[in-house]
């Protein structure tokens, strides 16, 4: 298998970024010029954003050379790129770079087909994604254990499969040794909505019951947003009648903001700030380049519907639908404080530096919106950060305690 840090088709791909960017940026400047040239014009105007004259024809003039360049280019490097005769698996400085794109742009890179979006992908130990449908061996090869129990860890925003590895830490690694699991990682693109990604997740987990060797239980470990995703796979599971939603026995949920994080929302009130000040409310469609996952995390949004495209942006309420834990399946949650005292206001409203200890552990003032996790398999991590939970000691040792039962 051969590793590559820069492909022709991510060429390809920020061609194509590069091109839809300039576009934005003119069309943000275009905006701004209008403002400063007619300041009385209503900003809900049809023309208010663009320029007459002389100008508009510049404007005209720029975006259209821009989208020849583009599609030249993007012409030139399809030639450059026939199909590969074989896989070029990423490096970890490469991956890490999509993973970082896709949170932010996830959405729109899968929306215009960018050979830039990452796939949804289990992968192995090794860091090589499980061919499906599978082969006899497929799993075999994943671990000594194979096709038994198997462990799904599940990465959250902008991360991927291989920050499971942090601090001298690989819980999937430990609890194969301890637990006698086939641990197997996802990869996928924190974009996209999570209702999207628990829809894929739900299918991607169902392909394993044509493994040759039978499942005999699963488990999940998901970490931030990664919770969201698990929880949001389960119900598609469990409305599609999927096979494997029966042999689900634990999800743990390590930092998930099961009921929002305050990062984004502040993003919204920033947003609606710009938009409020004279020439500078073109500036708040950057804020709008946000992925519909990053808005997901306002509330933490699971279903279709719950946080829509057409007023993600505009929309501070929360209206999701209520949705409990998965029934017969044990729920952790492990959140996390930055200091060294939970009780205290101050870690409360902080947690582990992006989700409050509320949220991470399931508990709203509103009934119907309280997760139901047993105080026994609730636990916070005192002196740990929200990335620190992926590479801690103790965390690592209340995993065996409980995926051992």
């Amino acid at each position: 298998m051969k590793t590559a840090h820069l492909h022709v088709s991510d060429l390809h791909g920020l061609a194509r970024l590069a091109t839809e960017a300039t576009l934005g940026v003119t069309d943000l400047v275009e905006a701004v010029h209008a403002g400063i040239a007619r300041p009385w014009r209503r900003r809900d105007a049809p023309d208010a954003e663009r320029t007459r004259g002389i100008a508009a024809r510049v404007y005209a003039g720029i975006r259209s050379l821009t989208r020849g360049i583009g599609g030249g280019a993007a012409t030139a490097l399809e030639r450059l790129a026939p199909p590969p005769a074989e896989a070029i698996e990423p490096t970890p400085a490469r991956l890490t770079a999509l993973a970082a794109l896709n949170a932010v742009l996830g959405d729109r890179l899968a929306a215009a087909g960018n050979p830039l979006a990452l796939p949804m992908q289990l992968v192995r130990e090794d860091g090589r994604p499980l061919p499906l449908p599978l082969q006899a061996q497929a799993l075999a090869t994943a671990s000594p254990q194979a096709g038994r129990r198997l462990l799904i860890l599940v990465h959250g925003l902008g991360l991927h499969d291989g920050h499971w590895r942090h601090a001298g830490h690989d819980y999937g690694a430990l609890l194969a040794r301890t637990q006698g699991c086939t641990p197997l990682y996802l990869r996928y693109n924190t974009g996209l909505h999570v209702a999207a990604n628990g829809r894929a997740l739900a299918e991607l987990l169902e392909a394993l019951e044509q493994s040759p060797e039978p499942i005999e239980s699963l488990a999940i470990v998901a970490h931030s947003m990664g919770g969201l995703v698990a929880r949001s796979a389960c119900h598609h599971a469990e409305r599609a009648g999927y096979a494997w939603r029966s042999r689900l026995r634990v999800l743990v949920c390590l930092g998930t903001p099961h009921h929002g994080a305050p990062l984004e929302r502040a993003g919204l009130g920033a947003q609606r700030l710009l938009g409020t000040l004279p020439f500078a409310a073109p500036f708040a469609r950057l804020a709008r380049l946000r992925s519909a996952g990053i808005t997901d995390l306002r509330h933490g949004s699971l279903l279709e519907g719950d946080a829509g495209d057409a007023d993600r942006f505009v929309d501070a309420a929360d209206t999701r639908t209520p949705l409990p834990l998965p029934q017969d399946v044990r729920c952790y949650a492990i959140a996390a404080s930055v200091g060294t005292r939970r009780d205290g206001l101050a870690a409360r409203l902080l947690g582990d530096g992006l989700v409050p200890l509320d949220s991470a552990l399931g508990r709203h003032p509103q009934r119907a919106r309280r997760l139901a996790f047993p105080r026994a398999r609730q636990w916070v991590a005192e002196g740990v950060g929200h990335f620190d939970l992926l590479g801690d000691a103790a965390v690592a040792q209340r995993l065996q305690r409980w995926l051992a039962i």
